[in-house]
């Protein structure tokens, strides 16, 4: 259950221009420990994307987080998320904020 957090550089969002700049950030954790982790990091805010990424950097699922998370409807993608992370051992967690 480590949870090492990895710098990543700053990625320019052509596509949607914003205010503030965003910035990217990876944290590689065991499966049992993603959905914890996703909570700890939801709970900070201005968390703008989430990808989840497996050992061979392969993408198994991105949310977009632009119109905001109401919990009753975020559950679905909880319950997704639980039986992504009960099949992998180890997992890449990649997070778009916006400073």
């Amino acid at each position: 259950m480590s949870d090492e957090e990895v710098p990543t550089e700053e990625i320019p969002q052509a596509e949607e221009p914003k205010s503030g700049s965003t910035r990217s950030q990876e944290f590689k954790v065991s499966g049992d420990a993603v959905v914890a982790k996703l909570k700890e990091l939801l709970h900070e805010g201005n968390v703008r994307r989430i990808i989840i990424k497996n050992d061979d950097g392969k993408t198994l699922i991105e949310i977009p987080l632009t119109l905001g998370v109401a919990g009753a409807l975020f559950l679905p993608v909880w319950a997704a998320i639980g039986a992504i992370a009960a099949l992998a051992a180890n997992l890449t967690i990649v997070i778009e904020k916006v400073e």
